[in-house]
């Protein structure tokens, strides 16, 4: 909220569940609690992949981008989710 100020979203890629599997944290839909940042708000997303800013993407750009911050191990199963929701176009970046 501070003049010039950047909104960012800081997470792990995965998360382990009292099973001990392993899950990506990164998803094409949200089935969950209430989302308090608006996809209006949400400059910047960090995980230990690295960081993306998503001001002024499209739809595909968007979900390139967020893909790419996801666990190596999940980013083929992210992708045809993508495809299936008609959200993703790979670009010539891969």
């Amino acid at each position: 909220m501070s003049r010039g100020g950047k909104a960012f979203i800081c997470l792990t890629s995965t998360f382990t569940d009292r099973s001990g599997n392993v899950h990506s944290n990164i998803r094409p839909t949200f089935h969950g609690d209430i989302v308090t940042d608006p996809r209006s708000q949400a400059y910047y997303l960090v995980t230990e992949y690295g960081c993306v800013n998503l001001v002024g993407k499209t739809t595909w750009e968007r979900a390139e981008d967020i893909i790419s911050l996801a666990h190596p191990d999940f980013r083929e199963d992210l992708i045809a989710e993508a495809e299936e929701l008609g959200i993703w176009r790979r670009s010539n970046k891969r």
